[in-house]
């Protein structure tokens, strides 16, 4: 039962990245084909891990020692997979911020309120930059790339950006700046934090939850191998007449 809550969980975890539409997850799943990858071998995980669970109680009740074996291989195979993935982000994650920062800057250079085929992706953009809150990905000075943005001489800036409590304020598009002529983006009312350095403080700070959910399934799933081995030690001899009738 408790691998099933633990595959339900992983499975559910893997649909929420499909679904979810209004934060940094939505901009990177739906920029990076990676991300859609994992979240579909997360789904696949968890269905796998539910499966397990159900054939390790029924080995476990009937006493059949080919189900625990099968359940202890694949329980196996989850826990190499997952430490092999931890290795890879942990060993990758330079190129892995290398690979967020130009999904970004083409996103802030691209970015057009006037585009709904792109409205999903630039709204769940402006929620990172209004909830961090932040603006771009090393700070302000990456919307001076916008199209838009240039063509108006940067006396427009975007309103998700914005620090200013004295108005309200869109949290969507452009606002314009009370500017004659020219301007930069050191004139902007906007947060100096980048939502890079947001993002990383905020990793920071739910790292020992991160690690803690990670070390409580690693340890759940080696509790269940040693239970299942030591299952199939104890069962001398196949009775397969114990299997359920369909």
């Amino acid at each position: 039962l408790l691998f099933q809550i633990l595959g339900a969980m992983i499975l559910g975890f893997g649909i929420w990245i499909l679904a979810d539409k209004t934060s940094f997850i939505a901009v990177l799943q739906m920029s990076s084909p990676s991300l859609k990858t994992g979240a579909y071998i997360l789904i696949g995980v968890g269905a796998l891990t539910m499966l397990m669970g159900f054939l390790g109680c029924l080995g476990a009740v009937n006493e059949i020692r080919c189900l625990l074996g099968l359940y202890f291989t694949c329980l196996m195979v989850i826990l190499i997979t997952q430490v092999a993935a931890g290795l890879v982000i942990y060993f990758q994650k330079e190129r892995l911020k290398e690979e967020l920062s130009h999904i970004v800057g083409n996103l802030i250079k691209n970015y057009d309120p006037s585009n709904d085929d792109e409205r999903n992706l630039q709204d769940a953009w402006d929620y990172v930059q209004t909830q961090v809150p932040c603006c771009g990905w090393i700070g302000a000075k990456d919307w001076e790339t916008n199209t838009i943005l240039i063509n108006k001489s940067m006396t427009m800036y975007p309103c998700s950006c914005s620090n200013s409590s004295k108005y309200f304020q869109e949290d969507y598009g452009f606002c314009n700046l009370d500017i004659n002529g020219t301007a930069t983006y050191t004139d902007w009312p906007v947060h100096e934090q980048g939502c890079m350095e947001g993002v990383e403080r905020w990793l920071k700070d739910n790292l020992g939850v991160i690690l803690g959910v990670c070390t409580g399934v690693a340890v759940i799933e080696l509790l269940g191998m040693i239970l299942s081995i030591s299952l199939c030690k104890n069962i001398h001899s196949e009775d397969y007449t114990k299997v359920p009738k369909s």
